[in-house]
């Protein structure tokens, strides 16, 4: 049974933010919601909380040290996605464990910070 939610949350990390396991986001793009207004991402708010413990281990602006993966220019709901992941204790690569404890303690607002600052990320 696990082995099988962790395939589906796998694939749907990989696949659904393309639209292909989802059918995609059919809302036009000029419309929000609430939670997506309540949950816009501060970028500057993004940029302090990663430089509090995430740069540590993911470099300057995201760009991946070591065995680290680079973590900027990805897509928000991609960012957002693999934090919440982490944050719900779901193994996803060789740093989960890492990541799992780094990411319990983010907020909703945290993780959207972090995503908007990680999309725009340079050094």
């Amino acid at each position: 049974m696990i082995a099988t939610s962790t395939r589906a949350v796998v694939f749907s990390l990989l696949f659904c933010p393309f639209g292909f396991a989802n059918g995609g986001d059919t809302r036009p793009e000029n419309v929000t919601t609430a939670t997506d207004e309540a949950l816009a991402g501060n970028i500057e708010a993004g940029e302090a909380r990663y430089k509090k413990t995430c740069v540590n281990c993911h470099g300057a602006a995201g760009k991946g040290v070591a065995s680290y993966p680079k973590v900027s220019g990805k897509e928000i709901p991609y960012t957002t996605s693999m934090l919440e992941t982490y944050r719900n204790g779901i193994k996803v690569g060789p740093n989960s464990s890492l990541m799992i404890m780094m990411a319990k303690p983010l907020t909703d607002q945290e993780i959207a910070d972090l995503a908007a600052y990680l999309q725009v990320a340079t050094p």
